[in-house]
């Protein structure tokens, strides 16, 4: 997932950085609010963790402008304001959590997978797909008893992005943007969605038929169920 770190604290930052990406987060850093004003205008976000105390910027501003261009994106109010008013008119203006700084990473962690659950309506961290469990918090996929283990980091990425998605078609642009990050590498190109669905599916196949993994013909792919 596509997280942008709004936080002038550089140290923080820095720290938040480097413990979301080793959990598998696509992160993109902004010190002040200009930059990250500019980024929300033209890139969209799954998660914006966004500091309200910013120098350069009213950090409720930053809020508002996030809801207007990234209406889809979580946002994660991160402050030292002790401030009650501070708080519920972050919550009243579309934030979905609030954490006071200093808070635990884990604790970061948790409720963004809270807000997860929640925003995209799979209230558990396992998901059966006509026997193929998907645990979205150990990244591992078993058929029954059996595990698959020949799916790659980027396979699983798509996979648990589509589940986050379920019954909604995606393009190959969205996924290329929420799995590589809003900046794609100059050797990207859609082919490079096509080739990892289609590997997917065949390791899949040598344990049963993955159906629910369907193409929508000139559109993109989706996950198809009922779960």
């Amino acid at each position: 997932m596509n997280i942008l770190i709004v936080e002038d604290e550089k140290a923080l930052a820095q720290e938040m950085e480097l413990f979301l990406t080793k959990n598998n987060y696509i992160c993109e850093v902004c010190y002040n609010g200009i930059s990250a004003s500019e980024k929300i205008a033209v890139n969209l976000y799954d998660f914006i963790l966004l500091d309200l105390g910013l120098p350069d910027y009213e950090g409720l501003d930053l809020l508002i402008e996030a809801r207007r261009t990234n209406p889809e994106a979580a946002c994660i109010i991160l402050t030292a304001r002790a401030e009650v008013n501070d708080r519920v008119k972050g919550l009243d203006l579309g934030a979905d959590d609030y954490l006071a700084k200093p808070f635990s990473l884990l604790e970061l962690q948790s409720r963004m997978q809270a807000i997860i659950r929640r925003k995209f309506g799979v209230p558990q961290n396992v998901v059966d797909l006509d026997g193929f469990l998907i645990n979205l918090t150990d990244r591992t996929i078993m058929y029954h008893v059996n595990p698959v283990n020949a799916i790659t980091k980027k396979e699983f990425d798509l996979l648990a992005y589509l589940l986050l998605h379920k019954n909604r078609t995606l393009t190959r642009a969205q996924l290329g943007e929420h799995i590589w990050g809003s900046v794609i590498n100059d050797d990207y190109d859609s082919n490079f969605i096509d080739a990892h669905i289609k590997n997917i599916r065949k390791k899949l196949s040598a344990f049963a038929p993955a159906d629910w993994l369907e193409t929508v013909r000139g559109l993109g792919y989706r996950i198809k169920t009922s779960v």
